[in-house]
């Protein structure tokens, strides 16, 4: 074991991984996992939707919330659909304004950068590790 803490490629490794670390922490973005808004019903036009008011905002939220993950999970903690518009009705206009907004902005989830890069990296080491290691490890 000393001899391997010894050997000249021991110390440029540790850098390497340490600097590879740091570039992977200061890349990564936040983790966003997020539902993803059920598609419009075949009955509403595009003015009753784009027309301001609580009631454009009423339509936007329930029409979220008929989306069968979102029903699902609401089912799960004990709410029925009655209950969930019962309580949505009882909200201020601009609470109802914020929370159509936010669905407006919901995201499926990430992109493929940070997953590629993070590939390309961990290929990067296992090259230079096959490369320094050169057929010295013995098993046996």
């Amino acid at each position: 074991m000393n001899g391997v803490l010894k050997s000249f490629y021991c110390k440029p490794l540790v850098i390497y991984l340490a600097l590879a670390v740091l570039a992977l922490s200061t890349v990564a973005g936040p983790a966003e996992a997020m539902f993803m808004p059920a598609p419009l019903h075949q009955g509403l036009s595009a003015a009753s939707v784009e027309a301001p008011g609580r009631a454009a905002d009423l339509m936007k939220i329930q029409t979220a919330l008929e989306s069968k993950i979102i029903s699902q999970k609401l089912i799960d903690y004990g709410l029925t659909p009655e209950e969930t518009m019962a309580r949505v009705n009882k909200l201020s206009d601009e609470q109802i304004h914020q929370i159509a907004t936010h669905t407006d902005s919901l995201q499926a989830g990430g992109d493929a950068i940070g997953f590629i890069v993070g590939l390309a990296i961990i290929a990067l080491l296992v090259v230079v590790l096959i490369y320094l290691v050169q057929g010295r490890i013995e098993i046996k």
